[in-house]
């Protein structure tokens, strides 16, 4: 079979001839044009699934939201002061700005000053996202319908859950937290008013070229506890993951943190595909523990190689080691995708990457 061909056939519920193999290799990708290693333009070329061809992984993951936003009667100014970038939104009710810096030594951006600070911020944010509007943006999913072939699937993005994309990207879990629990009508007066123009975004994603939708929470339970899941994001992510089964589309969500706290919750929303799942020694759980933990959902449970293994800190011997223990309990049956938890990083190594094909061919069969 070909990589396509197992996937499609275990998000079917049938059973592959051997575990699917799929890594997200855009990090690391980035880091090597970064550096001069490949093209400008490599990312989007043919040459980016050959690439994944020739080292025998899968592909799946593009960071692609297939929509794009347009904010109406507000100012924008952007500018750059050295690796700083600054952004500033300016309404009639307050401005807003955020700032993030690149770090050449890992090739990744990080927030330094959030859109959100405290929960004054909230009538302005709360006017950003009335006169915000999406329109489709399908080129880019067309182009990897086209190129993709036999080595994977075209993965399109909707937006994460409101109360996910404030925390991870326009206040942090200071503010969030801090907004939640001392203006909680406020606060969820935001949060429904950033649901209706997301509702629009995830149309937009759900109608695209794209086979399989994933909504990318990044979630970690050390930040979101059960409560705040139930309350703020459980309903979105029931709504669309519905509404992608209705489509006759699979649906993925991103948990690349801790599970123990939330693996339960999520598999309860009936996602296709519990995704970049990190366990023991670098997350919380071991991966033989993850099936009670989900209960019984049907989810797919797809990760198990942390990226850090794909490095030099991690010795052959124990990475091999690794990689068979993974495979000795996916290939007990056909609910398991083997993938990097999440990404190869910067410092990958070609040749790591190219071994997981190598056992999975060996000792992945079920």
């Amino acid at each position: 079979m070909t990589p396509r061909k197992r996937l499609l056939t275990i998000l079917k519920g049938d059973q592959p001839d051997q575990v699917p193999w799929f890594g997200d290799l855009d990090y690391w990708a980035n880091s090597l044009i970064k550096r001069g290693l490949k093209p400008v333009d490599f990312i989007l070329s043919d040459d980016y699934i050959k690439w994944h061809h020739d080292l025998g992984v899968g592909f799946y993951l593009q960071g692609y939201f297939p929509y794009k936003q347009i904010i109406t009667n507000c100012t924008i100014k952007e500018w750059y002061e050295g690796h700083k970038h600054f952004k500033e939104i300016i309404t009639p009710v307050g401005s807003v700005r955020e700032c993030w810096e690149f770090m050449p030594t890992s090739f990744s951006d990080a927030p330094l000053e959030h859109f959100m600070k405290t929960e004054a911020e909230i009538p302005v944010m709360k006017y950003i996202y009335e006169n915000t509007r999406f329109e489709p943006d399908y080129d880019q999913a067309y182009l990897r319908k086209k190129q993709v072939g036999d080595q994977g699937v075209v993965l399109c993005y909707l937006p994460k859950s409101p109360f996910m994309h404030l925390l991870a990207l326009e206040a942090g879990v200071m503010a969030v937290t801090s907004a939640a629990l001392t203006a909680p009508d406020e606060f969820g007066d935001l949060i429904d008013t950033m649901k209706k123009i997301f509702d629009q975004a995830a149309r937009i994603a759900v109608d695209s070229p794209a086979e399989v939708l994933m909504i990318p929470e990044n979630l970690s339970s050390e930040m979101v506890g059960p409560e705040l899941f139930k309350l703020y994001m459980y309903d979105y992510q029931k709504e669309w993951t519905t509404r992608i089964r209705e489509a006759g589309k699979y649906s993925f969500i991103h948990i690349d943190g801790t599970l123990a706290g939330l693996l339960k919750q999520e598999a309860s929303v009936g996602f296709t595909v519990l995704e970049a799942l990190t366990p023991y020694p670098v997350g919380d759980l071991k991966w033989e523990e993850l099936e009670s933990f989900a209960g019984d959902s049907k989810s797919i449970l797809w990760g198990g190689i942390p990226g850090s293994y794909f490095t030099g800190c991690v010795d052959d011997e124990e990475f091999d080691r690794h990689v068979k223990y993974l495979l000795e309990i996916m290939r007990k049956k056909p609910r398991f995708v083997l993938g990097v938890a999440d990404q190869v990083p910067p410092d990958g190594l070609e040749r790591r990457v190219k071994r997981v094909s190598e056992l999975v061919s060996k000792f992945g069969k079920y």
